[in-house]
């Protein structure tokens, strides 16, 4: 797959992803996490923790092969991105609290995502032909953090721009990923029925588990309604793109970024299902406490 749709479309796609991030960002997002910890506290937790310890979990029972199970692993290490935003806004979630869920929790990613994945690397053994070197992940990083600063920047300085790029913005990103996906396949073509029955399967249990784990255990410790939507898609819905950036980019293995592209076609179907009844659910008990 080295051709001009990673070397220079896929760095390009994670920047506009990102960038789209930015410009719903500002500097109080970050602040909120002081009048909201409790929220922010358990989805973190169940993004950071459990969600890769239950994505391990799936990996071992199945017996997924090496290099997709490193691709679980990578994807359960990625944040939630822009996609997660969008499914809050559209299900009636707490919008704020996913971008600042997602803005700390990509922060967090640069320590945990690298940690995570060299775990899966050395628990397959594959360290002679699987690597994360570090100037790579900084790199990486960089091409997140710039955009997204350059984002909170337009934001800051001209937010009437950014409100009407947002939609486009926002549009654009599930187009590339749509993009990605594709091409992924496309040059796994040989391949994509044997992957598919290899992690379709458990990409499926692992998004499921994740909408539900997402809304469930916040509301466990009394995270309820639009918040408990919020963390559930944040949970649920990974930066994929990302994922497949570091699967190609950086490991240059493009079997890792099989579980990323499958997962991302599951991910719209299931998240739209949870969101639409879900959502139903929180505006039926908001109605039956008022009146």
């Amino acid at each position: 797959m080295d051709s001009a749709l990673t070397t220079v479309g896929l760095p390009l796609a994670l920047a506009v992803i990102m960038f789209g991030l930015g410009l719903d960002l500002t500097i109080a997002d970050f602040r909120r996490v002081a009048r909201a910890p409790k929220a922010v506290g358990v989805a973190l937790a169940c993004q950071i923790v459990l969600l890769p310890a239950i994505c391990f979990g799936l990996v071992v029972l199945v017996d997924l092969p090496a290099l997709l199970g490193i691709g679980m692993l990578l994807l359960a290490a990625s944040p939630g991105g822009t996609t997660a935003n969008l499914f809050s806004h559209l299900f009636r979630g707490d919008v704020a609290l996913n971008i600042t869920l997602t803005a700390i929790n990509t922060v967090i990613a640069v320590v945990t995502l690298p940690l995570i994945t060299g775990f899966a690397i050395a628990w397959f053994d594959r360290q002679d032909d699987v690597t994360m070197p570090l100037v790579e992940i900084a790199k990486v990083f960089a091409l997140i953090l710039l955009p997204v600063g350059i984002g909170m920047l337009v934001n800051d300085r001209a937010p009437g721009f950014a409100r009407r790029m947002d939609k486009p913005v926002r549009i654009g990103s599930a187009v590339i990923l749509a993009i990605l996906v594709v091409g992924i396949l496309l040059d796994q073509v040989e391949n994509v029925g044997e992957y598919l029955t290899d992690v379709g399967l458990i990409a499926a249990l692992f998004c499921a588990i994740s909408l539900l784990a997402g809304y469930f255990v916040p509301k466990a410790f009394g995270v309820t309604g639009p918040q408990a939507i919020a963390s559930s898609m944040e949970v649920g819905v990974h930066n994929a793109t990302l994922a497949i950036f570091v699967a190609v980019e950086v490991l240059d293995e493009v079997e890792i970024s099989v579980p990323a592209a499958v997962y991302s076609l599951i991910m719209f179907v299931f998240a739209a299902l949870w969101g639409m009844w879900v959502s139903r659910q929180v505006a039926a008990r908001e109605s039956a406490s008022v009146g």
